[in-house]
């Protein structure tokens, strides 16, 4: 049984009821890739997930504990997260980086997945930063420094170039909308499977002895929206795309 590291797609939200001259504050907490675990986990792996707020105190910090893992996935959470931990951010102390490792992990064959959202890639108003960190010298995209978001509320159709390619899972050309996703640009180095807009939504490449790969929309929503959570090809795409990067 493979096994997959899931880090991010959790949130908290802490609000401000103003009512007059009185106000109140509420915080929720959010956990999402509840369709993305399942999908894996029907498909006899085991998905080990690191809340964003857990990154410091989980995500390994030595490669031979990232070597318990078939695939890392990251998806929805900043480089900041895994890179300023209280010892670096309040105490100074010198500490491991763990992109580093991470992308040390790929090229002696391990596999990473970067999936889209407001903190992955650029990420809103750039402050996912992953195009200053190690793991930009890996990726299957080029990465902007700049807000690369795009909205598309009105819906867009993913375009399938290459639908027998094995990372796809034969699941065909017709896919459901999105509603937005990260803007990266194609490297010549990489192999783009799926764009939108005419940018990658999907892109593969052979690094060192491992594997990486990008969905640059969502797992869930906003940008994934229920018709795409829906599709008879969601599970059966994400097995493939997660197979052929841990694959090698």
């Amino acid at each position: 049984m493979k096994k997959i590291l899931l880090v991010g797609e959790s949130w908290v939200i802490h609000m401000i009821h103003q009512k007059g001259f009185d106000s109140f504050t509420t915080t929720e907490y959010h956990l999402a890739a509840t369709e993305f675990k399942a999908a894996l986990e029907s498909g006899n792996w085991t998905v080990t997930h690191i809340p964003a707020h857990q990154i410091e105190l989980d995500f390994p910090a030595n490669k031979l504990a990232l070597t318990e893992y078939d695939l890392i996935v990251i998806s929805d959470v900043g480089a900041n997260s895994f890179l300023l931990t209280k010892g670096v951010f309040s105490r100074g102390v010198s500490e491991v980086n763990r992109l580093q490792l991470l992308k040390e992990y790929v090229l002696e064959g391990g596999g990473l997945l970067m999936v889209g959202g407001y903190l992955s890639f650029a990420g809103i108003e750039g402050r996912a930063r992953y195009a200053e960190s190690p793991l930009v010298d890996i990726l299957p995209v080029g990465v902007s420094s700049s807000d690369d978001r795009q909205e598309r509320p009105e819906s867009v159709l993913p375009l399938v170039l290459k639908p027998n390619h094995p990372a796809l899972g034969g699941v065909g050309i017709e896919w459901p909308a999105l509603l937005g996703y990260n803007r990266t640009d194609a490297l010549d180095n990489a192999e783009v499977l799926v764009t939108v807009d005419g940018h990658p939504l999907v892109s593969v490449r052979e690094v060192g002895r491992g594997r990486t790969a990008v969905f640059t929309s969502d797992m869930s929503p906003h940008w994934a929206p229920p018709p795409f959570l829906e599709w008879a090809g969601y599970s059966v795409m994400w097995r493939a795309l997660s197979t052929w990067v841990a694959g090698k």
